[in-house]
């Protein structure tokens, strides 16, 4: 799995060598893996744990500092794993940044 961070968006990529992923704890599980491969000190949560009002299936990743989380806006109409599976990309994940 490749991830790729932006100003705004998360770009998660699937390897050829990469099995496919078949829950959204799983996925999420992955890309904070390899976002922690590349330095960032992130967790997996469920948003409404957080206090987020959504169902309780939405997870998300953050930053333990709070600089920036990771969501996927269309969650109300797909399984992020889904598209990963089916087109090896999923290249809309919105990234929220803390206001300097």
């Amino acid at each position: 799995m490749k991830v790729t961070l932006t100003e705004n968006s998360c770009l998660v990529e699937r390897e050829p060598t990469d099995k496919k992923i078949y829950s959204e704890s799983l996925f999420w599980y992955k890309v904070k893996q390899e976002l922690q491969k590349q330095g960032h000190d992130v967790i997996k949560k469920l948003m409404w744990k957080d206090g987020h009002l959504v169902s309780d299936k939405v997870y998300y990743i953050r930053e333990r500092k709070g600089k920036f989380a990771i969501w996927d806006s269309a969650y109300a109409v797909r399984f992020t794993y889904e598209p990963y599976n089916r087109d090896g990309i999923v290249d809309d994940l919105t990234i929220e940044r803390e206001a300097n």
